[in-house]
């Protein structure tokens, strides 16, 4: 594991296979796709940042890398992708083989370039919109979380505020004395040009031709746009007094009915004034909503109270009345904000659901982020909030304007990415016909992207088996190039280049040697994604079925056993962990919707689907640790068996993270033991030691987890006990001394483990 672990450190990509099937029908044998988990922007304190320009190959367009072949004496390169010959441009003329520039030495086979006319505007722009249909309490908390970023917001930021219930009014802030906002109908689309028309754009200046979108680059004065869009340091007093005076949503709701909350035409309106002032430039919506949508063309529900909102159930039997035409209008919204270059970060705090399932397509192809939350005044949300804005060690290194490009040996092809980007439709060779998620392209727009972003590349294997396989192969790797564009928190535009090589086998002896290269952390990272992806979009698709089915053929294949003696069956350890990923992504809330809403799982995903792979492996099999008199902090099995009346248990199952006193530790715990000064040494010791841990937990992550702390036998065991493996339930014969049993006819893994081995021999 550790020499995947290397390679990560080294160019922030983990791959399923990194020792490649070579030919197509090999790739399809070995069940898991080729792919590769890449962290665009993952920060390399010893990557260097050259100030130049890169070199790039005149056919294929690959920029200058380690396993390009370099001929000093007559100062060529050969691209390792399209073998062109390239002769490097007159200021290479000094290198030599003990004098290389910094793009060919082995090590930096990740690099970033930052030519100096490349400086944007550094200004980043936050466009608040606010609900105020929620009850007075959350109001205060709302206000007060907001008055709070705002303070943290760099002086040079823009910022404007819209808020929204019945009516989006959006505030001139630049209009200092007196506040004075615009009024749009909640329930009407309003174009572009009818909000810049309505806004008075135009008084001092001729309105552009029919046809043509206004924007900042044709006549828009600054003066116009300050007037919405003001330096922080400027307007800080302006915005705190808005916000002081802010009230609820002064529209008054029957007892049976719900709020008029017009989240949609709020969201569209922040779209086209963001477009109309500042195209093309960082700029972040940040939304702020307490409850579902009603009114709009994105509603969720009516607002009837005796019409539910919709649930999985009604999704899968397609009873969900608004629930289409909320997502094509969100599509339509997404890309938009991706033509424009702009970001939708989405703030969900209710006990109800607020439409997150119809809002993730433009939150994901946007990169934007998602907080889910129970209140404005939870810890979850107002902790996440200050983590957007904070600078220091765990900043967030928000980026933007983001285009990632991929390059590949011609005997591989992209299928696509699962992830936080919008395809740029940008066809070639390299775009295979079998699409998954992001696809038919070879260059992506990933509008926000930040330190841990994370995207899995899904690629094909085209090589076809030859028919005469005694001729050795002219090379035996394969190279894959991704370049990533972007500006830099700096206001700086850079472009991260990372190049991999890796070796392919092919024919009968090669097993061995893909089971050395598997990667099952990465390998179930990917059929994660895979498998949430394939259940938002195929319909009768049965999630369950194909991981068994998947899982029976992978160890088939790379299992050791003779037919038909289950017995005999074993793994190798490269292997070994991955039925066990396979077990707990089965039972996770990215297969199991049930007792989820569509909010929460939507919301699961997109978070899923941006993170890295030591994040989502927690998030697939939550870690355990164990904390006793007898011993220190040592990793515990996922298991039933695991609970003990003199242990606590610390649970990180990445959403939550939970601290579980054992039944005579809490009795002790209550009965004070932990303040007697005989007992303050061990026991106070034993209870703060898995405090602490959570802290540094909790400080490092976004969205910052819920903490739970409970006792067993208490009504909040639950959030352990359901991520537990069912070892002994109800039925078991002789349950454990002090341990516990699960009530549930889920199979335990003994049972699973044992039917797949029967299968997987025959």
């Amino acid at each position: 594991m550790t020499e995947f672990l290397d390679l990560e450190a080294q160019d922030g990509v983990r791959m399923s296979w990194n020792v490649l099937p070579g030919t197509k029908q090999e790739a399809s044998n070995c069940v898991v796709p080729v792919s590769a988990i890449y962290t665009p922007i993952k920060p390399f304190p010893n990557t260097p940042v050259l100030p130049y320009a890169p070199l790039r190959c005149r056919t294929c367009r690959s920029v200058l890398n380690p396993f390009s072949i370099v001929d000093f004496a007559a100062k060529i390169w050969i691209c390792p992708f399209c073998f062109q010959r390239n002769h490097f441009p007159p200021h290479y003329a000094s290198i030599s083989d003990d004098n290389l520039p910094a793009e060919l030495f082995p090590q930096y086979t990740t690099i970033e370039y930052e030519s100096s006319g490349d400086k944007s505007s550094s200004s980043s722009v936050f466009m608040f919109v606010v609900d105020t249909c929620i009850i007075e309490e959350e109001m205060a908390f709302l206000k007060s979380a907001l008055s709070q970023a705002i303070g943290l917001l760099p002086d040079n930021s823009l910022v404007g505020l819209i808020t929204f219930g019945t009516l989006v009014h959006v505030h001139e802030l630049g209009f200092g004395q007196t506040p004075k906002t615009y009024v749009f109908k909640g329930a009407k689309d309003v174009s572009k040009d009818q909000l810049l028309d309505q806004m008075g754009f135009f008084l001092k200046k001729p309105k552009p031709p029919t046809g043509v979108i206004a924007g900042a680059r044709d006549g828009l004065s600054s003066e116009s746009i300050s007037r919405f869009l003001l330096p922080a340091s400027e307007c800080e007093f302006t915005i705190n007094s808005v916000l002081e005076e802010l009230q609820k949503d002064p529209w008054t709701v029957p007892s049976d009915q719900r709020a008029t909350r017009c989240t949609s035409t709020a969201l569209s309106v922040a779209a086209s004034l963001l477009g109309a002032c500042v195209p093309g430039s960082g700029a972040r919506i940040m939304a702020f909503i307490g409850g579902p949508s009603t009114e709009g063309p994105g509603a969720i529900v009516s607002k009837n109270l005796s019409e539910p909102i919709r649930s999985h159930k009604d999704l899968d039997k397609d009873t969900a009345p608004y629930y289409h035409k909320a997502v094509k209008f969100y599509e339509g919204l997404a890309k938009q904000l991706v033509h424009q270059g702009h970001v939708l970060d989405l703030f969900a705090c209710a006990l109800d659901q607020v439409g997150v399932a119809e809002l993730k397509v433009a939150v994901e192809k946007t990169g934007g982020l998602v907080v889910l939350a129970e209140s404005f005044g939870h810890s979850v949300f107002k902790d996440s909030l200050k983590h957007v804005f904070q600078s220091g060690d765990y900043d967030l290194g928000l980026s933007s304007n983001g285009i990632f490009e991929i390059n590949c040996s011609k005997d591989i092809k992209v299928q696509g990415i699962i992830g936080p980007c919008a395809s740029l439709e940008k066809k070639g060779p390299l775009c295979s016909d079998n699409v998954i998620g992001q696809g038919n392209t070879s260059a992506w727009k990933m509008c926000g992207l930040d330190k841990a972003t994370t995207l899995c590349i899904i690629f094909e294997i085209v090589k076809k088996d030859s028919p005469d396989s005694s001729v050795q192969p002219t090379s035996n790797q394969y190279y894959f190039q991704f370049l990533t564009y972007y500006q830099h928190s700096s206001g700086q535009m850079r472009l991260r280049v990372t190049t991999l090589s890796r070796r392919w086998v092919a024919g009968s002896g090669s097993i061995q040697d893909l089971i050395a290269g598997f990667d099952q952390e990465a390998a179930a990272v990917a059929m994660a994604r895979l498998v949430s992806f394939k259940m938002e979009i195929e319909a009768e698709f049965d999630p369950i079925r194909w991981l068994d089915k998947s899982l029976i053929h992978m160890c088939s294949r790379f299992g050791d056993y003779q037919k038909d003696n289950p017995s005999s069956f074993s793994l190798s350890p490269r292997f070994s962990i991955f039925p066990q990923f396979m077990f707990n992504l089965r039972r996770s809330q990215f297969v199991q919707v049930f007792n989820n809403s569509p909010d929460e799982t939507a919301y699961f995903r997109i978070i899923l689907n941006r993170e890295n792979v030591a994040n989502s492996v927690v998030m697939i099999q939550p870690s355990l640790i164990s904390y006793s008199f007898h011993s220190g902090p040592e990793p515990a099995l996922l298991d039933v068996a695991a609970i003990a009346a003199d242990r606590i248990l610390l649970l990180d199952s990445y959403f939550t993270v939970v601290i579980f006193h054992g039944a005579t530790i809490a009795q002790w715990r209550k009965a004070g033991y932990h303040n007697q000064p005989e007992h303050q040494q061990a026991f106070a010791q034993l209870l703060q030691a898995p405090r602490d841990d959570a802290d540094v937990i909790i400080k490092e992550r976004f969205p910052v987890p819920r903490l739970v702390i409970c006792d067993q036998h208490g009504s909040q065991a639950r959030f352990l006990l359901a991520k537990l493996n069912p070892s002994a339930t109800y039925n078991t014969d002789s349950p454990l001394p002090g341990g516990d049993v699960l009530f549930t006819d889920d199979v335990s893994f003994e049972v699973f483990l044992d039917h797949l081995q029967r299968l997987a021999v025959q």
